[in-house]
């Protein structure tokens, strides 16, 4: 499970190095290809490649008359990439991405559970706010966790 953030640089020719906490799940897991696509452009999600399977697979199973299934495919084939990473722990992101999303620069990867996030530092500060968890939130969250643990 990927948690946590780490800010990172992604350099000149859109390399990010994958930082060592998440480098080190992924040797474990002994994974060097990724799939680094996004569902709005406006951050790169990376993928461990076995993980992004199983997602496919999953979404395969459902019809592919499901507009919302469609949406996904869509947007995640338009953005996506596999890569492997480099002896470097390093990744090329997507040009696309990289315009879009502004990942030129300073970004934070943020662990979320089965995938890596990449985003604008100052974008994701500035949106920090919002992120705030209201009581309905915190009940969603809380519903979840007690149904399942």
């Amino acid at each position: 499970m990927f948690r946590g953030n780490n800010p990172a640089k992604v350099d000149e020719k859109g390399r990010l190095k994958i930082p060592s906490g998440f480098k080190t799940l992924l040797d474990a897991a002994n994974v060097t290809q990724l799939y680094i696509t996004s569902t709005d452009g406006k951050c790169a999600q990376i993928w461990p490649l076995p993980a992004w399977e199983k997602q496919e697979k999953l979404l395969a199973e459902h019809s592919s008359m499901d507009d919302a299934v469609e949406k996904y495919l869509n947007l995640t084939s338009y953005y996506g990439q596999q890569v492997e990473m480099d002896s470097q722990s390093r990744v090329v992101l997507p040009q696309k991405l990289r315009d879009k999303g502004k990942l030129d620069a300073e970004v934070v990867v943020l662990g979320k559970l089965t995938y890596l996030e990449v985003q604008n530092e100052a974008e994701f500060e500035a949106r920090l706010t919002s992120y705030e968890l209201t009581a309905e939130d915190r009940k969603s969250v809380a519903a979840i966790i007690r149904q399942h643990g």
